[in-house]
């Protein structure tokens, strides 16, 4: 919880602030409304609470977005602010590990009423909330970028994100094996599912593929598969925090979100960019949603993942110089926002909606624990390594590699919300997307001549 009391400004006709608070009372309410839960008063809570449990009790949940901004912000910020009380997991991304699997258990547990879990449910999967954020997190985070930088960087980070790559499988693949998994189920149940991009792009295109060339049902392989990339996904969370504290300690190892030395996170050559007007902010999110949905026509029309487009899209009109300095801010300010703001209200959804606790939990068995682990510390260390050979800012190329282990785009939101690195969106989505677009390219091809 937050406490501070803000600049309060004296309402004119009012002679003085004693006045203008009218008494105790006033001025015990105002302390009340300034003790906040995030960017939540408790009063708004308390509130919103009651109102909360009289549609629950009416059985008549509203699923739209007026009902859903405050319920979401503060399930959200509840769960972060209790992560960031955690003595030593708050310095290895407690707020978001919470923010993420608190409402998935409380689900689980029938504390969340059914009817209300629905209506989450119902606005994260119709709303496309999750490319809302990420589409002003990369549009964003690019135009705000030093231009020769992002050149470098993006050429720059495919060497740790495939050495990282090709070591996970070796070294996973072999841990499992050792430990009595059997050389094809550590491979095709465990390693590659937690390198293959998340659920919808990862887990989902394996079992079908899987389920092609064998006689087994998908449901099958699908429900084998969904253990490693959600217990992947947050070990990678956990190692994203316990890199953003190495940082801490070893300043020289680090950015602080910047992946080169010399690189600047936002304008030309450190530049600062001009102050963003509001009609420039909401200009910056039409065309962040633009780019969005030219990513997503031309996924339905060839099948490329359709945010590797927009990223594509968003690069190209900041090395064509397309967007004027002011577009720049204001689509930089659009990405601070989503960043400080959108964060934890969005991982309470992804809790309530796409990680089921059943599924998180059957993965929790020594021998598979062990391999994931295994995985994705291979996955991240060597990332680390391979980028300070590189040229790269160590800290800040291991957690690009980690994002390889992700849940796909969720995952990316929480891992780098972990660390503090939501400036790195654009390059976890190229580890993510094509990093597992190709691992799953190369898992179905095995399968099959495996099969045969």
């Amino acid at each position: 919880m937050t406490n501070a009391m803000p600049q309060v400004l004296e309402p004119p006709g009012l002679p003085d602030e004693k006045a203008a608070r009218g008494g105790g009372l006033r001025e015990l309410w105002w302390r009340a409304m300034d003790w906040r839960i995030g960017i939540v008063p408790v009063p708004v809570g308390l509130m919103l609470l009651g109102c909360v449990a009289a549609f629950v009790a009416l059985g008549k949940v509203p699923t739209d977005i007026t009902m859903m901004i405050p319920v979401l912000a503060a399930g959200g910020f509840a769960c972060a602010e209790i992560g960031k009380r955690l003595p030593l997991l708050r310095r290895v991304g407690a707020a978001a590990i919470l923010a993420t699997f608190v409402p998935s258990l409380l689900v689980r547990l029938g504390v969340l009423p059914p009817s209300l879990t629905g209506a989450i449910t119902t606005f994260t999967d119709q709303s496309n909330f999750l490319y809302l954020f990420i589409g002003s997190i990369i549009v964003g985070s690019i135009l705000g970028m030093d231009r020769m930088m992002l050149i470098r960087g993006f050429l720059k980070i495919l060497a740790p994100i495939l050495a990282g790559s090709l070591a996970a499988v070796a070294v996973g693949t072999m841990t499992g094996t050792m430990l009595g998994l059997g050389l094809r189920h550590t491979m095709f149940m465990v390693v590659f599912p937690v390198l293959a991009g998340g659920v919808g792009e990862g887990a989902i295109p394996l079992s079908i593929g899987y389920s092609a060339f064998s006689s087994h049902p998908q449901g099958e392989y699908l429900a084998e598969i969904l253990p490693a990339v959600m217990f992947g996904s947050l070990t990678a969370i956990v190692l994203a925090g316990g890199l953003n504290l190495i940082g801490k300690r070893r300043p020289h190892l680090t950015g602080g979100g910047i992946l080169q030395p010399g690189a600047h996170d936002m304008g030309e050559a450190g530049k600062p960019l001009p102050v963003a007007d509001l009609q420039g902010i909401g200009g910056a999110l039409v065309l962040a949603m633009t780019l969005y949905l030219v990513g997503e026509l031309v996924q339905d029309v060839t099948r490329f993942p359709g945010p590797v487009t927009m990223l594509g899209l968003a690069v190209l009109i900041k090395l064509l110089r397309l967007a004027t300095p002011m577009m720049e801010a204001a689509a930089y300010r659009n990405y601070q926002f989503f960043a400080q703001i959108v964060t934890y209200p969005l991982l309470f959804a992804i809790g309530v909606a796409k990680t089921p606790w059943d599924k998180l939990v059957s993965a929790f068995n020594l021998p598979t624990i062990t391999t994931i682990v295994v995985t994705v510390v291979t996955l991240t260390a060597t990332g680390f390594f391979t980028g300070r050979m590189v040229g790269l800012f160590p800290v800040e190329a291991g957690i690009i590699t980690a994002c390889r282990a992700s849940q796909g785009g969720t995952g990316d939101v929480a891992i780098l919300s972990a660390c503090d690195r939501m400036v790195l969106m654009p390059f976890a989505q190229v580890a993510t997307r094509i990093g597992g677009a190709l691992t799953v390219t190369v898992a179905l091809g095995l399968f099959m001549w495996w099969q045969a």
